[in-house]
């Protein structure tokens, strides 16, 4: 694709964008549309909310366990196709669900769903990162941040609106037409990049690490969505699969640091680079603490004010408005000045408004917390498009898939780990009082934003943002180390 200056952005990437945001928001939405049906939907089967709660377990799942399967297929098949398979993937499971006839099947076609956006959202920052190159990282990022932002609140409000007046099979049925013009428009607009499968290392797939790394995050996922379920973690049900998580991950890094004749599927070698180490551990952070005020946020208003679940969820907006608002100014700012100062910034704000949730009573006007869930969100914007920008305009071209898979399974972790940890709060302290647990959750969120803080200590500075090959820090330049793993894997063995 021609690149033009680096301070505008040229139409065919803005049909890029356009179009590869459109198919990544199809996972988000419909994940996030269905948590809000298991009461319909426990009624439709006959079926307990543990047993329809795997709907949504199923699908997270299989997302997290393809994401770094996506990272090797995407230069073995090419990333055009793999994009298409995933929507194609995508849809077949749509419309299954559509049609399932009980609660078993629903499953197991969520799962089916969930292998599509396994492919799709890692192929998102793929496909958006190598488009708009290092110098407009920040910008394309902060765009696609906006979907990011906007999805978790905008799914459980239009699942709301769809079960007010429809059949919750149109919460499935939604996603056809949306995928199929997704799929047209792909088919048109995403540049064609030929697949390189006789090409060592592309040829050779790292089964063993696919059967280690993928899975094992899956796992830990599982136990930290059943320790969500239970509200503790010493039940066997977390303990089990929380050790063969950790188990499972233990042996792939072995693994990884042995593999000769293969390359890893994830080469860890990448946490050499401090950019990208404190890159990926500000974003898990963020993960952590953006989803632990949104989970909190919406049990504040049903329980604390009485409010139902449509109007809960529209009055959670103003935390995924404020960072879709943030996201785009923040990653233009990025691309000139760099992402430390923004970063920094932006976890003071996102403080501040917790503090401000931190008192609020059962009194407390539903404007003076949405202005505070608003400056949150705003400051976990200016977190999280600088972030990303900084990840990338400092990884080397051949590893950002491996750098996108790594980014969106730890952020995916740091999601599950948030939602795991207030549901313990909130049964720790909030069973006598529910304001006893919701101030314990800001406050906890508070602490995650404090120690993210300190961890952008460790970002590239404004250096950074004006092509520099090192940073303020005076680190050692973050490809680096990426640029000798990337020379290694595609050299012959």
């Amino acid at each position: 694709m021609t690149r033009l200056r680096a301070d505008r952005l040229e139409p065919a990437l803005v049909r890029l964008i356009a179009v590869v945001l459109l198919g990544g928001m199809l996972g988000i939405l419909n994940s996030t549309m269905v948590s809000v049906a298991l009461d319909p939907l426990s009624e439709e089967f006959d079926a307990s909310l543990g047993a329809i709660g795997w709907a949504s377990t199923g699908f997270l799942l299989a997302v997290t366990a393809l994401i770094p399967f996506t990272s090797w297929a995407v230069d073995r098949f090419g990333s055009k196709r793999m994009w298409l398979g995933g929507l194609t993937l995508f849809l077949a499971g749509s419309l299954a669900c559509a049609f399932a006839w009980n609660v078993g099947s629903l499953i197991a076609f969520r799962v089916v769903q969930g292998l599509g956006a396994g492919i799709l959202d890692p192929l998102v920052l793929v496909l958006l990162a190598r488009a708009a190159g290092p110098a407009r990282a920040g910008r394309v990022m902060g765009l696609m941040g906006v979907v990011l932002s906007l999805g978790p609140v905008l799914g459980p409000i239009a699942g709301g609106a769809v079960l007010e007046g429809l059949s919750w099979r149109w919460m499935f049925w939604l996603s056809v037409p949306i995928g199929v013009i997704a799929s047209l428009l792909a088919v048109k607009i995403v540049p064609a990049d030929p697949p390189r499968g006789s090409e060592p290392p592309y040829n050779r797939l790292d089964v063993i690490g696919l059967a280690l790394l993928g899975p094992g995050f899956a796992v830990l996922v599982l136990a930290l969505t059943q320790g969500a379920e239970r509200g503790a973690f010493a039940d066997r049900l977390v303990l089990a699969p929380l050790v063969l998580g950790a188990a499972m991950s233990a042996a792939y890094a072995v693994h990884a640091r042995r593999v000769r004749s293969t390359p890893p599927l994830i080469d860890l070698r990448l946490f050499k680079s401090g950019g990208f180490t404190a890159s990926v551990s500000v974003m898990t952070l963020n993960g952590l603490a953006t989803f632990a005020g949104l989970f909190a946020l919406p049990l504040y208003y049903q329980q604390a004010h009485g409010h139902g679940t449509l109007a809960a969820g529209l009055l959670v907006a103003p935390i995924g408005l404020g960072a879709a608002l943030a996201m785009p100014l923040a990653g233009s700012l990025s691309d000139r000045i760099g992402s430390r100062s923004l970063v920094q910034g932006g976890a003071v704000a996102a403080v501040l408004g917790g503090l401000w949730l931190t008192q609020v009573s059962a009194t407390t006007s539903e404007v003076w917390s949405s202005v505070a869930a608003l400056i949150m969100g705003a400051g976990m914007g200016f977190v999280g498009a600088p972030t990303m920008g900084s990840l990338y305009r400092t990884l080397p071209p051949p590893l950002v898939p491996q750098g996108s898979s790594v980014l969106y399974m730890l952020n995916q972790l740091g999601a599950a780990v948030g939602i795991a940890l207030v549901t313990v709060i909130m049964k720790t302290l909030g069973e006598q009082n529910v304001l006893d647990g919701i101030h314990g959750v800001y406050w906890f969120t508070i602490g995650t934003l404090v120690v993210l803080l300190i961890a952008t200590v460790f970002l590239p500075g404004r250096a950074e943002g004006r092509g520099a090959t090192a940073t303020d820090s005076g680190e050692e330049p973050a490809a680096a180390v990426p640029e000798q793993t990337a020379a290694d894997a595609h050299g012959a063995r």
